[in-house]
């Protein structure tokens, strides 16, 4: 087994310690074998049917994996509620360590993802999903229906880059739209992330949007 494999079954082999779930991506530097030897977070997205029994279920396995006062003041209905009355639907569990990693999980409802994707509700996920991820379970097939969001995104990108841009001036601009009104940017001591991020998956942006652009090209 090579390091490409060992690092998928090892991202896998979580899935084991939680109930089960209907769409589950990794994103980020996980995305790279050559960073699975070290100490950065590993972050996933977790899609499920039903947030408040998956909540209810996870809680009787991994009660740590939560803030203690959520635990103790409403236990999965309150994660539940604040995830879709304050958050845009997603319940982040941060600083998981397990079997010698330290991970986050996003938990969010299959309806709710399948509506961002396919509508920009919140632009949060669809956003996460306009970049590269690597999806490890994909119950309803998640990456057909992402076809719709990727197609937009490419769309989006094109209306405002100027006449002349390279491949990877498109692919940064893609990227940077689901940051465009984040606060958090205007004071980002990492103001080059955008670029960190295309330079250092160029070919998995490539990939994953290659169709697209040649859709694009056939029309000319």
């Amino acid at each position: 087994m090579d390091n490409k494999d060992t690092a998928h079954s090892h991202l896998l082999s979580f899935l084991n310690a939680i109930p089960p779930v209907d769409f589950c991506c990794v994103y980020g530097s996980t995305l790279h074998s050559t960073d699975s030897g070290k100490s950065t977070m590993v972050d996933y997205i977790l899609g499920v049917s039903d947030p408040l029994q998956w909540h209810s279920e996870n809680l009787k396995m991994n009660a740590d994996h939560y803030a203690s006062w959520m635990v103790l003041l409403g236990g999965a209905k309150l994660i539940t509620n604040v995830a879709d009355k304050l958050g845009v639907g997603v319940h982040f569990n941060p600083y998981v360590t397990w079997n010698n990693k330290m991970l986050k999980y996003g938990v969010v409802r299959m309806h709710d993802l399948i509506q961002d994707i396919l509508n920009w509700e919140s632009f949060y996920l669809s956003g996460r999903l306009q970049k590269p991820v690597n999806m490890l379970v994909d119950n309803l097939d998640i990456e057909t229906i992402n076809s719709v969001n990727l197609r937009a995104a490419v769309s989006a990108a094109l209306l405002l880059l100027p006449p002349k841009f390279t491949e990877e001036d498109l692919y940064a601009k893609i990227c940077s739209l689901s940051y465009m009104g984040d606060v958090r940017m205007l004071f980002a001591e990492d103001r080059s992330k955008v670029k960190k991020i295309v330079q250092g998956q160029f070919d998995l942006f490539q990939s994953m949007y290659k169709p697209f652009l040649e859709e694009i090209v056939a029309y000319q």
